[in-house]
């Protein structure tokens, strides 16, 4: 028997490991990279944001569309490399909340996942009726039968909805590889059509660099500050930490790829969608679906049938990956009992946080409905709801960039490029959500705003009345998955373990 046989079969014994994860109950190192990563691009939808964002963001910044996007593309990286630097060191459920409690406490933490329950409930609501939205065109393109818009993009909603409490409740493998075919389909189709449109119009790409107006900093400042909502929920792998294999590895990994990759896919769309307007003699402020209006152009209009039911693809995994980041805050929330302890139960045999999901999914598809019928359109409620969601996630992410350091030095860990990026990126995104809101207060949209600092001080308020009640919340804050002793070769749990150097009769305790 060889050395690594023997301590195997006889390992040294290691003491003082902890029986059962604080998070006990989820599915505990069952996914790969790939589903991870699915997590993450998912949460984003690259192929949903790239035929609007990049619209939007020429509509406001002229000639300078692609240094907005690149500039926001840098901001994005700096966020998630400072995010990386508590996704190398601990895993939870809890993502950004807990990693704000290990760096700012309890206080600064539960502002966080407010911002994150908000971000991640209200992305979920606006890709939900993104897809119904979609779903509608694609409809009234195949059938000529007159049907109420509205009520058929009201029944999408619902019954999508419905399919995402299912797709959650079964099983993470189960979610995380429906959101991974589906959005890799969606991303593959666009990237082709932005690879076929430059290609076939590459002596219009001067187009590019054409400036028809002066600069204007302001516009261009509103431009990144609106791009940067293409790009949020990249963290939502980090809410896997519990449920990943290798996840020191892979979620850092995950998180880099995704910002990586949706930048890219957004410059190249703002790329083709440039050049295709400008081959085509279209205005592009003038168009709600430039998907569809640039394949009739080109006289493929099959192609915007096949975007359409990419987009709202891609939408819908978006709603299945930001509800599955969604409840496992809660299901953390629960677990610590900062929230009702129902709420961080799993369900026996598919090993999900379901009383979580049960208690939030409604709400998910409720809100979106009543917000669409206050509005009277889709697409108006769309643009409300995505305020809402932006500004949570910022919020939790400006937060996150000031914990980091915190925390870093309080291990011990601090260098200077780990200060520099997260204090860039902390600056950069309060300067983005402030400008963001500032902006948006005083359009058609400033429900969305105020309406998200309501919540936002409902949320404290509730925090607050807890802690009154429960002083000790504040240290229960923060729980974060470990090493257990069946993880280890000759791990002892600490109710097992004797310590022979002390007396007989404290052994055991």
């Amino acid at each position: 028997m060889d050395a690594l046989a023997r301590a195997i079969a006889r390992p040294e014994p290691v003491a003082g490991l902890a029986d059962r994860s604080p998070l006990a109950g989820l599915a505990r190192r069952s996914v790969g990279f790939a589903d991870v990563l699915a997590q993450s691009v998912s949460a984003v939808a690259p192929a949903g944001a790239a035929f609007t964002t990049p619209l939007l963001v020429s509509a406001l910044a002229g000639g300078v569309s692609l240094p907005a996007l690149a500039a926001t593309l840098v901001i994005a990286l700096l966020t998630a490399s400072t995010i990386n630097e508590f996704t190398r060191r601990m895993a939870a459920s809890g993502s950004l909340y807990t990693f704000v409690a290990r760096g700012l406490g309890s206080a600064a933490a539960f502002v966080a996942g407010v911002g994150l329950l908000i971000g991640y409930g209200f992305i979920a609501m606006f890709a939900l009726a993104g897809a119904g939205y979609h779903l509608v065109l694609l409809v009234a393109r195949l059938l000529p039968v007159a049907i109420d818009p509205m009520l058929l993009a009201a029944g999408s909603i619902v019954a999508l909805g419905a399919l995402c409490l299912v797709v959650l409740a079964r099983g993470i493998r189960l979610s995380t590889r429906v959101t991974l075919l589906v959005e890799a389909t969606s991303v593959t189709l666009i990237v082709a059509l932005i690879v076929a449109v430059i290609a076939s119009n590459a002596d219009r790409l001067p187009v590019l660099l054409r400036q028809d107006a002066p600069f204007d900093p302001q516009g261009f400042a509103v431009a990144a500050t609106l791009a940067i909502t293409a790009f949020v929920g990249f963290e939502s792998s980090a809410a896997l930490g519990v449920e990943a294999k290798r996840p020191f590895a892979n979620i850092p990994r995950a998180i880099s790829w995704t910002v990586l990759v949706s930048g890219v896919v957004y410059l190249g769309a703002a790329a083709a969608q440039t050049v295709g307007f400008d081959v085509a003699g279209l205005d592009p402020a003038s168009s709600t679906s430039p998907a569809n209006d640039l394949a009739a152009a080109f006289g493929v209009p099959w192609a915007g049938l096949v975007l359409d039911v990419s987009i709202a693809t891609s939408l819908f995994a978006c709603a299945v990956a930001s509800s599955t980041a969604l409840v496992r805050v809660l299901f953390s929330m629960g677990r610590e009992g900062l929230l009702p302890p129902a709420l961080g139960t799993t369900h026996p045999r598919y090993r999900t946080p379901l009383v979580a999901t049960l208690v939030a999914l409604p709400v998910v598809i409720v809100v979106p409905l009543a917000v669409v019928f206050l509005t009277g359109s889709v697409w108006t409620a769309m643009t409300v709801l995505i305020i809402f969601a932006a500004a949570g996630y910022i919020l939790a992410y400006v937060l996150a960039c000031v914990a980091a350091p915190v925390f870093l030095h309080r291990i011990g860990e601090l260098g200077w490029w780990p200060a520099i990026k997260a204090a860039v990126a902390a600056v950069a995104l309060s300067g983005v959500v402030l400008l963001y809101l500032a902006e948006e207060s005083h359009g058609a949209r400033a429900f969305g705003v105020w309406g998200f600092l309501a919540l936002l001080a409902a949320g404290i308020a509730v925090y607050w009345a807890r802690l009154l009640r429960r002083p000790w919340l504040r240290h229960a804050i923060g729980v974060y998955d470990h090493a257990v002793a069946g993880d280890v070769l000759g791990g002892i749990p600490e109710a097992e373990w004797v310590d022979d150097a002390e007396p007989a009769d404290r052994r055991g305790r």
